[in-house]
């Protein structure tokens, strides 16, 4: 039985096989179904977390309590508020790696999660400036955890089926918090007290809660066991979700052989530690690639809109409050509607060609946002105004194909296990990076030189196409596996292969000679089986 192992094998490999001849769908297996469904309040719910908080720094810009309270922030200070989440971030992002790989994907969600919750709670009772500081610095360190944990989750425990689907479900999630954060400063904006601004800060502890009541319902994942020497419970997890709890599935004999046999040959090639991202070749490839894309997502113009939209509706001649917070909750249901039609059908399409159409059709929005508000700055036309808002509206759907729908995906597929958090790690600092200077050079750039200070966007997004054109990789319609030695080279993938035909032939799934689990991984499947 010949299994392909590297890009370009696609069909020939009998896992694929099995895949594509697998007509029953997903929400029609109760194991796989329950999976998913505990899946989205603790992995691709943690994305709300980072939505909520975009959407509520741009809501409370037009609270006129919290203007006033913290007296009226524009330009430096302003930025100082919003960039304090992204200083968080690259603070934290040295430990997620080793908090992920070591303690597991579980225990990171976790430990990000309550890091947040104290950090929501300290923002609601905020008394001062300063402390108010310190809550935005604890959200943002604690996030990196739950997201590089989560995204790795999902790689690895959905069905690679639906692994494309799930992951990109991920990203999407980002607009149910900011849809939820929208609609509440939007009601909360003429309250006269504080409490107009803390309802919404208070609100923000709810996706984390749902993360920490969740995760204890959810398994590990099955590559970080099979890497700890807990084969047997990582069969027994995908014989559960994989296999509908049938000990005997082929599917299932091949799926665990590849992990275990990739895992092998991933130890003895791996360098250890942080080196090993610039250790060879088609690493240093990878660690640029996941470098760009963290710049990319942050410096593609929608660091704009998701922080400093008060900001730019005031540059086009739109001052009312209530018309200001319509305008952010119009635009996140409809980056709700479109980020997650396209988060389901967009993964169908070679992922090299949804990023070239992604940032081909964000340059010309772009360009074209660019010239209708300089239109506007320079002779105060209503219908250069418009155009502005029609822009910004036509924005969503062109980055959601690319770096909302896909990204966690792209980064799942193209880091082999063993550095897979640490790539992500890598793509999160860049982006959080790319975020605090954005944040805190958005509203000064606004403030000074308004319209002409989007066309250094203009210029970096003629920049990504270049880069996506010469530089990605495609990835689609592969098993995690397959992409592991993904620019390796050959020679390691006929290794692969060989290794792989040898344990599927020995057949040495770790099952006792009774078919069942060892008491370990019994316990386990009998407390997950109840839910």
């Amino acid at each position: 039985m010949a299994i392909g192992a590297g890009p370009g094998a696609g069909d020939n490999n009998p896992i694929n096989r099995y895949v594509q001849q697998d007509k029953v769908p997903w929400y029609k297996k109760r194991n796989l179904r329950m999976l998913y469904i505990l899946m989205f309040p603790t992995c691709i719910g943690i994305e709300m977390t980072s939505g909520f908080d975009s959407s509520m720094m741009n809501g409370l810009q037009a609270v006129p309590t919290w203007d006033a309270f913290f007296g009226h922030p524009r330009s430096t200070i302003l930025g100082l508020l919003s960039a304090l989440y992204s200083l968080g971030s690259i603070c934290s992002l040295p430990f997620v790696p080793f908090v992920t790989d070591r303690f597991g994907r579980r225990f990171a969600i976790i430990f990000g999660s309550v890091i947040m919750v104290i950090g929501a709670a300290l923002q609601t009772a905020s008394q001062d400036f300063a402390m108010f500081v310190i809550a935005r610095f604890l959200l943002g360190f604690g996030i990196p955890f739950a997201i590089v944990a989560a995204s790795s989750m999902i790689g690895e425990l959905a069905y690679p089926k639906e692994r494309a689907r799930m992951g990109s479900l991920f990203n999407a999630s980002w607009f149910i918090g900011a849809i939820v954060a929208a609609g509440t400063t939007l009601g909360t904006f003429q309250m006269p007290t504080n409490w107009g601004w803390r309802i919404p800060s208070l609100l923000q502890v709810i996706p984390s809660t749902l993360q920490l009541i969740f995760i204890w319902f959810l398994p590990e994942s099955p590559r970080w066991l099979v890497s700890k020497g807990r084969g047997e419970e990582a069969y027994a997890i995908l014989t559960k979700y994989h296999a509908e709890g049938d000990i005997n599935s082929e599917f299932v004999r091949l799926e665990y052989a590849e992990i275990e046999t990739t895992l092998e040959l991933e130890k003895e090639q791996a360098k250890g530690g942080w080196k090993e991202l610039v250790a060879a070749p088609g690493m240093r490839k990878r660690l640029l690639i996941c470098s760009f894309l963290g710049l990319a997502t942050q410096w593609s113009g929608n660091g704009l809109t998701s922080y400093f939209l008060a900001r730019i509706l005031d540059n086009v001649g739109i001052h009312d409050d209530r018309t200001k917070n319509l305008i952010n909750l119009a635009m996140t249901c409809w980056g709700f509607v479109n980020g997650t039609t396209l988060a389901l059908t967009v993964t169908k399409m070679p992922r090299r060609a949804a990023y070239l159409t992604c940032t081909i059709v964000l340059t010309l929005i772009f360009t074209g946002w660019t010239i209708a508000s300089a239109q506007y700055s320079i002779t105060g036309s209503q219908a250069a105004s418009r155009a502005v808002i029609a822009f910004i509206f036509l924005y969503s759907p062109a980055y959601n194909m690319g770096f909302n729908a896909l990204t966690y995906t792209y980064l799942v597929e193209l880091f082999p296990y063993h550095a897979r958090a640490k790539g992500i790690a890598v793509f999160q600092w860049w982006g959080r990076a790319a975020g605090f200077f954005n944040q805190f050079v958005n509203p000064i750039g606004i403030a000074n030189a308004g319209w002409k200070y989007y066309i250094s966007y203009c210029i970096f997004l003629l920049f990504e196409v270049v880069f996506v054109w010469f530089l990605f990789p495609e990835t689609s319609n592969r098993t995690l596996e397959e992409l592991a030695f993904l620019f390796e080279g050959d020679k390691i993938r006929e290794e692969q292969q060989k290794r792989i035909e040898e344990e599927v032939h020995e057949n040495r799934a770790p099952v006792t000679s009774d078919g069942a689990s060892d008491k370990e991984s019994a316990r386990h499947m009998e407390h997950i089986g109840k839910i």
